[in-house]
């Protein structure tokens, strides 16, 4: 039996897969703000303990990039690649948050649309987005932008939108042709590791790498 454990702590929550033989096996999910560096790990240690497994029984460890929290993001890539170093048999694989949200559209295919576009919340007044075609591969690079230059990038179209910077970003009308919503608080942590999981076996090995897309929110002390 092969074994793939995911793990997300770029958004508000603290997400955990088990795959066995890639089938959904259990997990682990607590919407939270603040503090998932620190719940990670017990929990992932619990998670396996529950199922009398190790981690040089894991196969596959996929990790969300982001873009995210600075701080999510990198307690997260931080853990896997530790976790690589001491399991080197271990395959460690990073995803995207926008091939997490994307993920969810194959399971009902009628909600594709010419485009579709995931929006992610910044918290500021801006927005991080990426734009997929109607097979759901993207058509640019994931980027931070103000709402009326996404806009424009969408004239015309069909559009499908997901992520959980939708709901502030429809605020308001868009003057766009709208397809589907929808619209959630972090992606699904099954379909990052269902992503995952796709490009081990197209032979996609994509060692994490932090997707930050701008600088992090700093002061200096005075």
């Amino acid at each position: 039996m092969k074994y793939t454990l995911a793990f997300d702590t770029t958004a508000a929550a603290c997400s955990i897969a088990l795959f066995a033989d890639e089938k959904y096996s259990d997990g682990f999910v607590k919407e939270m703000d603040f503090g998932q560096a620190e719940t990670l790990i017990p929990e992932i240690d619990k998670l396996l303990k529950k199922h009398q497994l190790t981690f040089q029984e894991i196969d596959l460890l996929v990790v969300c990039t982001g873009p995210g929290s600075f701080t999510g993001v990198r307690s997260g890539i931080s853990a896997a690649r530790a976790f690589g170093l001491a399991c080197p048999h271990m395959e460690v694989l990073g995803i995207t948050a926008f091939e997490g949200y994307t993920h969810a559209l194959t399971y009902s295919p009628e909600e594709i649309a010419e485009r579709n576009v995931v929006i992610i919340e910044t918290k500021r007044e801006d927005f991080y987005f990426q734009i997929f075609d109607k097979h759901l591969q993207p058509i640019c690079p994931a980027s931070a932008a103000n709402r009326e230059d996404i806009i424009k990038e969408l004239r015309d179209k069909k559009v499908t939108f997901l992520g959980d910077g939708v709901e502030r970003f429809l605020a308001t009308s868009t003057g766009l042709s709208l397809h589907a919503i929808k619209s959630a608080h972090f992606p699904d942590i099954k379909d990052i590791a269902l992503c995952g999981i796709y490009k081990y076996h197209k032979k996609e090995h994509n060692y994490p790498k932090p997707l930050y897309l701008r600088a992090p929110d700093v002061c200096v002390k005075k």
